[in-house]
């Protein structure tokens, strides 16, 4: 038997509603903002290991680009990355005073590593191994599962 296309739409719409909460708190650490722990992915993907993160600054000048500036340093190197949000919001609000980086992308534009913009290809494919990343990790926690060396 069939659903009936409404049905389908309101449990897609539901799971929706309660897979983006999760999302949200799965892909950033307690108090830390998306587009912060984004950036440390795509600068921990684009060192190819696990970097140590030793200084966050955050820049939200108006409606310029907001600018995550990451000090790091791996088991070779020190390092820099910046990545860059667009400016995002329709309008301003009273929440965007509390919280400033709301009123941009959740997505850099740009990302610079030491100097070294990261072109477009480059930028698109470590966004979207970040977020496998994330995704696993989200289902390693809903599961209680242990992390999987050999998956990764």
């Amino acid at each position: 038997m069939r659903r009936p296309a409404y049905a389908s739409s309101r449990i897609s719409r539901s799971a929706a509603a309660l897979a983006s909460p999760l999302l949200a708190v799965a892909c950033s650490g307690p108090g830390e903002d998306v587009r912060v722990s984004l950036c440390k992915d795509i600068i921990a993907v684009y060192t190819g290991g696990k970097p140590t993160f030793e200084r966050t600054d955050v820049k939200t000048p108006g409606y310029q680009d907001a600018q995550v500036i990451l000090a790091y340093s791996t088991d070779s190197a020190r390092g820099r990355g910046i990545c860059f949000y667009q400016y995002n919001a329709m309008e301003d609000t009273a929440d965007l005073i509390s919280d400033p980086l709301r009123a941009y992308s959740a997505s850099p534009s740009r990302v610079v590593i030491n100097g070294e913009a990261l072109s477009h290809i480059a930028l698109a494919r470590a966004i979207g191994e970040s977020m496998m990343d994330q995704g696993r990790e989200l289902l390693d926690a809903a599961t209680g599962a242990a992390p999987n060396p050999i998956n990764r």
